[in-house]
């Protein structure tokens, strides 16, 4: 068990240390950098050399990082996860007054989320803001690191419905509390204060809220974990451990960790945009590779989408797939749908598999109850702009999308050992369905 505690705890002090996606790839940036990982600017000349390893970064929230093989590649094998977590953003001119004793902030949706789990609450705000200094625009990053706000629940006693069928709006439910009447105009002087600034220095902010609790074991012998955002920094984490501790001879491994998955992942940072087809390009290009060599390199590659999955809830098993029950601490979860909300098909789920078996990590089967729908992730999205064999996997967690998820001690430990047996294993296309894979 101490194996499984200790990554695990690496995950959860990961999370505590990144309150936004901003923070997020801040956080893998230090780490790509200190691991002697070279970061290269989209708006800048590429120079790669094979042995080497390089990232770089679209809009402070998508990282892309890849390894070149000394010999010559012979193509691509990536892992997909993403940075954002639902949330709540704060608006421009967010302070809205009440009753002349209170004080709120006006906050907007982002993602779909569990509302009922924000209440009462220890809530903080991060993530960016952009300053001008010295006649420059600079970006800064934000992060109060304080409880800042709360959303206290409304009395069983002046809803006695409250229990029953509940609907919330935002507008109307979900504002935090930030003080009381004295507090008008300190939302902007406190974010001065964070930036060390004057208010009117700052031109402009992206700042979500968070949940401030920290990571907790449970269960009789701790077999359970809790954290804020465990969807999807939990992909995000293993797949940057798997990437930095791997090597493969013969493929370029490329770890991919986008933004805006949660909103639909169109923006120029988000799956749906160039953002991944650029970079492979770049690549090829950068290595003298011919524009034949690098559709090879494509149609020849792989792609593990890393979203995690959903487990069977105990007290609504009738909610899951009648024979396809995933369970918490029992592997590694392959995602699995008809209407091709997920990628896996029959050839990509053999070859995980195979990969899997071979390095001895526990798979497990996630199949919507048919007549509950799904959600989806961004494996078809990416493969919409750079087409290659992937698969839909995941951790199993229960509670997705409330701000405090649960996962199983096991599972972080297999999800990154199974990424490192893909990035450590040559998958060969012979064509016609064949395949041979080398370690």
């Amino acid at each position: 068990m101490d194996h499984f505690k200790k990554i695990t705890r690496q995950l959860t002090d990961f999370i505590s240390a990144s309150p936004s996606c901003y923070h997020v790839i801040d956080n893998i940036r230090r780490q790509l950098l200190a691991e002697g990982v070279n970061e290269l600017e989209e708006q800048k000349p590429w120079s790669i050399t094979p042995g080497s390893s390089y990232f770089c970064i679209r809009g402070g929230s998508s990282l892309i990082a890849f390894r070149i093989p000394s010999e010559t590649p012979e193509n691509y094998q990536l892992i997909a996860s993403h940075s954002d977590s639902p949330s709540f953003k704060i608006k421009e001119n967010p302070e809205i007054c009440r009753d002349n004793s209170y004080v709120e902030l006006n906050v907007e949706k982002y993602g779909g989320m569990l509302c009922a789990p924000w209440f009462d609450r220890p809530l903080s705000a991060a993530g960016r803001a952009v300053i001008e200094e010295n006649g420059k625009i600079l970006t800064r990053l934000v992060h109060f690191d304080r409880d800042l706000v709360l959303l206290p629940s409304l009395a069983i006693h002046m809803n006695r419905q409250s229990n029953e069928n509940v609907s919330y709006k935002t507008q109307t439910d979900m504002l935090p509390l930030f003080g009381d009447g004295a507090s008008a105009g300190r939302f902007n002087s406190l974010l001065a204060e964070v930036l060390g600034c004057r208010e009117e220095q700052i031109l402009g902010r992206d700042l979500f809220l968070y949940d401030r609790s920290r990571a907790s074991f449970w269960g009789s012998d701790e077999q359970y974990f809790s954290a804020p955002r465990l969807d999807d920094l939990q992909c995000a984490f293993a797949s940057v451990q798997a990437f930095l501790q791997s090597r493969n001879r013969t493929s370029i491994n490329v770890c991919c960790i986008f933004d805006n998955e949660e909103v639909g992942s169109l923006t120029r940072q988000g799956a749906d945009s160039t953002f991944l087809s650029d970079v492979l390009e770049r690549i090829s290009e950068s290595l003298g590779l011919t524009r034949e060599k690098h559709h090879t390199m494509i149609r020849s590659g792989f792609m593990l989408s890393a979203d995690n999955a959903h487990a069977v809830h105990p007290n609504h098993i009738a909610k899951a797939d009648p024979t396809n029950h995933v369970h918490l601490n029992e592997g590694v979860v392959i995602k699995h749908s008809a209407n091709q909300k997920y990628t896996t098909d029959a050839v990509s789920a053999a070859i995980f598999r195979s990969i899997c078996r071979k390095a001895g990590i526990p798979v497990q089967d996630f199949q919507n109850h048919s007549d509950v729908p799904g959600g989806s992730t961004l494996g078809n999205i990416a493969n919409a702009h750079v087409s290659l064999n992937t698969i839909d996997i995941g951790a199993p967690q229960l509670a997705m999308h409330s701000p405090y998820e649960t996962g199983g001690i096991r599972d972080t430990w297999y999800l990154t050992e199974a990424m490192k047996a893909f990035y450590c294993t040559s998958i060969h296309t012979t064509g016609n369905g064949t395949f041979v894979l080398e370690e």
